[in-house]
Order: structure tokens, then C-alpha cells, then sequence
């Protein structure tokens, strides 16, 4: 690469270049806002000088984007009819990013129903253009469930009556993308690995930048425009080249790749799930898209979206900034900023009879010396690199047998090492609750037959040593059982809660105490 092209390297920010209007401010409503791409495409539509509503099943997850307060949120279900015809009144584009990766065997039924909602209420509502980001599926291949089911959605959306738009990707390369992530992890910790066949098929990756840039321009494009795009970088490789060309990039040896035609889908995903934070449930959908040809057909969305000035992003290039922002934990947001499958999405429970009358609850209160704000900040700096604060090796051998079963385990980490915003992955919880300085509420993703909790609330405690003005934490774990195997797990681990819980509420406690500002020395 010469100079000059490392120096443009250097400056390019990840996310797309603000791309102006060109035109009067539209009214934008963007589904799947705390997904990976959505949540991204929000500031850019921003500083495009659009005004956006954004459609959430869940707003309370979108509260601490820096952007919240620039939207207009809608509590809504994707599908639900009324919902979603109201979502869409005074609205001129649609960005519809919805789509059920990883959602068990009737995503593909899922998809249908919602992408059919939404075109019957924009067709309704007089919704001047839609916006879909599809997936490229060849012709001439059986595909995969989820290709199929990507172009399932494409074509009902393409028929709605509204004038469509339906851009057509690969692998999407940038920091926190699922797809990134399982490309990063492969190759960072396995110098030699034994792969199924799909290392060899054809793929031709975009940067994240780019797919903005594209979306973002779409709200523009004249009415007569109703089609698919093919989007695509300018470089064409197979999975185990990437992988090569990753390494190269983050300065790692050579790997040696050993193809093994034996791997089912399902084998391969538990094997991806194991090596890398992607779950198997998660990981299985891509790794059944990987085995077809995703190359682009055509260029035609230059047409009326030009290329910019230094071209599509590159591979390298893409990668590059992707692992620099890693590295420097600036990503935005992750591709496990979503919500695994089937964990528990519901808010804690208070009434016993919400879980078949039986609620297991192991609380604990600990004083301490420190302020509320010390003992907050060691509370809200828990796991990733920092741990759990007790019992280390317990922790890792649960993250490992998560792992085992299909699920997340520890290596999530956190997307900041000093704060936590609602919605945030937290190894193997998510934050569902957080007040600051008082109350962070986490919810398990770990597989349990049941639904779990961990709390914990700081308060200032006037009585402390003293006279200083000291604080107190209460922490709660909370199990709600899912029938006997439910209860059998509780009472099988519960000999180990006065280790794990009572050993973590000693160890922030002292965590806080120590990390105190020390007393003025006597003169």
C-alpha cells in the first residue's frame, strides 16, 4: 500500500460519511433501531438533516444512544397491525431492518408476517418509499433457510405497492457486526484450524461505511426506482482467504487452514459457537449462508449512488478500521447488542405467582466505608477484563459450559470497561436496568431452565464509621424456575452461593474501599 493510501486509511471513520440531502428533510421511520446496522443508520439519517422516528419493541434500550433525544420513539411490535399503521402515519420512508437471525426453526415464518405488515401499513399510510437491507442469493444455488427466507422478505416487500428499494449484501464488515465478529475470533485464536467446506465458497464482503452511505442515499432516489441492488466491496475472495487477510492485517502469522468435508451445518455452528462470542444459534444461520456463491451480479446502484471519490472500501481497509475501533472500544453498537433468542426478555418479576407461585431470591447487604459514587463505580465496572470478583475459576468453567450447550458465555465482554448503558452485553447478561449511581439490574442469557437476575442497588448509609458518610450494597440474584429441571438446577448450584455471590459482594465492597481518595494527613 503506498503513503498516501495509508494516510487515507488513517483518517476514515468506519461509520459512512455524513451523505447530505439533497433535497427537502423526509420523515424517516427506522425498524430494528437497536440492531447493528439500524442503530448506526439513525445519526447518519440525522446529520443528513432527516427527521427520524424509530420504531421499538423495547425503547427503554434506546435511551442512552446519544441520539435518543433527537428521535421520536414508538412502543411498537413489528407485528402488530394497528401498531405499525400508526408507526407509519406521516412517514415518507420506511427502513425496514427487521429480520429473525438465529430465531429458531420458524424464523423463517416470522419474517414473512412482519415484512407483510409492514407493506400493508405503508401501502396504507401513503409511505413514498421503502428501504429493505436484504442479502445476496444466487439464482442457480439451493439456498440456505435464511437466504431463502431474506428473499422471501424482499419479494413480499417489492410487491407491497409502494416503490421499494431492496439493497442486496453479503458479509458486512465492521467492528461489532456478527459477522465480523466470528471472522475475528476465528482467526485470532486458532493458528490452525480445521474447517468445513464453505472456507471455499465465493464471497465479496462490504464495509459498514459503505452500506450507510448506500441506505442513507436511498431516501433520495426518484419514485421510479423499484428494484434490487447488489452492493458489494471491490474485492471478491472465499472465507479462508479473508481469514488469511485478516491475519495479515492484525500482524498475525500465517494460519493454516485444513478443510474437512464431514462438518454438518450444525456441527460447525456449535464449533464456531465455541471458539468465538458468537452463539450457536446465531452462528448456525450464517454458517449455512456461507456455504452458497454471494458475489454481486451487477453495479447498478453507481447509477444513482456514486462511488465516492476513493472508491468502495477494501477489505483490508475495512478491516483495519474495524480492529482499531475494537481495540479502542469505540464501537457503537454490536452485533450482541440484540437479543438472543429465546432469552428472557420480560421485566423482573415481583409477583411469585408470575413463575408458577415459587420465586428463589439469594439477597445479601454489605456496608461499607467507601462513598456511594466509589462503591457505584466498582459496581458498574463489573466483568469483562475486570471479573466477577469471586471465585474466578467458577466463572469460567459456567461461561465454558454455556458455551457447550449453544450458549453465549463469558466472552461477550463489554462494549465500554467503565460504562454500562441499558441494553449493553455483559459477558453472559444484559443490562435491563440501570439508574446511575443507584440501581444496575442484569438479566442472564446464560442457557438455565428458568429466568435469572442479578441486582444491585448502592445507598448512602449516614451511620457509617466515622462520621464520614459511608454506603451500603444490596445485591440480589433472582431465579424464576421453568418446571423441575428448573427448581433441580436452582437447589444444584445453590451449596456454591455463599462462594460466588457472597464472594462478590465482599470483593466490589472492598474493591470500593480500596480505591478510595486516602484520608488528608495531619499537619
Amino acid at each position: 500500500m503506498d503513503a498516501a493510501a495509508q494516510t487515507r486509511v488513517m483518517v476514515q471513520p468506519e461509520a459512512a460519511p455524513h451523505v447530505p440531502s439533497t433535497g427537502a428533510p423526509l420523515t424517516c421511520l427506522v425498524t430494528g433501531a437497536t440492531g447493528y446496522v439500524g442503530g448506526r443508520l439513525v445519526p447518519e439519517l440525522l446529520a443528513a438533516g432527516h427527521r427520524v422516528r424509530v420504531l421499538s419493541r423495547s425503547p427503554e434500550r434506546l435511551r442512552d444512544h446519544p441520539w435518543a433525544g433527537d428521535v421520536e420513539v414508538v412502543r411498537a411490535d413489528a407485528g402488530d397491525p394497528v401498531a405499525v399503521a400508526e408507526a407509519c402515519r406521516g412517514v415518507d420512508v420506511v427502513y425496514y431492518l427487521i429480520h429473525a437471525l438465529g430465531g429458531g426453526p420458524s424464523f423463517g415464518g416470522a419474517d414473512r408476517r412482519t415484512a407483510r405488515v409492514m407493506a400493508d401499513a405503508a401501502r396504507r399510510a401513503g409511505v413514498r418509499r421503502l428501504v429493505h437491507l436484504g442479502a445476496l442469493a444466487p439464482e442457480d444455488e439451493e439456498l440456505s433457510p435464511h437466504l431463502r427466507s431474506r428473499a422471501e422478505v424482499a419479494e413480499i416487500l417489492l410487491g407491497s405497492g409502494v416503490p421499494t428499494v431492496v439493497l442486496r449484501a453479503a458479509v458486512v464488515l465492521g467492528s461489532g457486526s456478527a459477522s465480523f465478529e466470528m471472522l475475528r475470533y476465528l482467526t485470532e485464536r486458532l493458528p490452525v484450524m480445521v474447517t468445513p467446506r464453505w472456507v471455499h465458497s465465493r464471497i465479496q464482503p462490504i464495509a459498514i461505511r459503505d452500506v450507510l452511505r448506500y441506505l442513507v442515499a436511498c431516501a433520495q432516489l426518484p419514485a421510479a426506482v423499484h428494484r434490487c441492488f447488489d452492493i458489494g466491496g471491490p474485492d471478491v475472495m472465499d472465507y479462508a482467504e479473508m481469514m488469511q487477510r485478516y491475519a495479515h492485517v492484525a500482524e498475525l502469522p500465517r494460519r493454516r487452514i485444513v478443510p474437512v468435508p464431514l462438518f454438518s451445518p450444525s456441527l460447525s455452528s456449535h464449533w464456531v459457537g465455541l471458539i468465538t462470542p458468537v452463539p450457536a444459534g446465531i452462528a448456525r444461520p450464517l454458517v449455512e449462508s456461507l456455504r452458497n456463491t454471494v458475489v454481486c451480479a451487477e453495479h447498478d446502484i453507481a447509477r444513482y449512488v456514486p462511488d465516492p471519490p476513493g472508491g468502495l472500501l477494501g477489505f483490508d481497509d475495512a478491516v483495519r478500521l474495524a480492529v482499531q475501533r475494537v481495540r479502542d472500544s469505540a464501537v457503537t453498537t454490536r452485533w450482541a447488542s440484540a437479543s438472543v433468542p429465546g432469552a428472557p426478555s420480560d421485566p423482573l418479576p415481583t409477583d411469585p405467582d408470575w413463575a408458577g407461585g415459587t420465586l428463589y431470591v439469594d439477597d445479601r447487604v454489605l456496608a461499607s466505608t467507601a462513598s456511594p459514587d466509589a462503591l457505584w463505580r466498582v459496581v458498574e465496572g463489573i466483568g469483562g477484563e475486570r471479573g466477577w470478583y469471586s471465585w474466578p475459576l467458577a466463572w469460567r468453567v459456567r461461561g465454558g459450559l454455556d458455551r457447550m450447550v449453544g450458549g453465549v458465555g463469558l466472552r461477550r465482554g463489554r462494549r465500554d470497561p467503565d460504562r454500562l448503558y441499558v441494553g449493553d452485553a455483559l459477558d453472559f447478561w444484559r443490562v435491563e436496568e440501570r439508574e446511575a449511581g443507584r440501581l444496575l439490574r442484569l438479566r442472564a442469557e446464560m442457557r438455565v431452565p428458568g429466568l435469572a437476575w442479578l441486582e444491585f442497588h448502592v445507598e448512602h448509609d449516614g451511620a457509617a464509621p466515622g462520621g464520614r458518610g459511608g454506603s451500603v450494597l444490596r445485591q440480589r440474584a433472582t431465579f424464576a424456575p421453568r418446571g423441575l429441571s428448573g427448581h433441580a438446577y436452582w437447589w444444584a448450584v445453590a451449596a456454591f452461593h455463599g462462594f460466588v455471590f457472597g464472594g462478590m459482594i465482599r470483593g466490589l465492597v472492598r474493591a470500593a474501599e480500596e480505591r478510595r481518595p486516602a484520608p488528608p494527613r495531619a499537619r
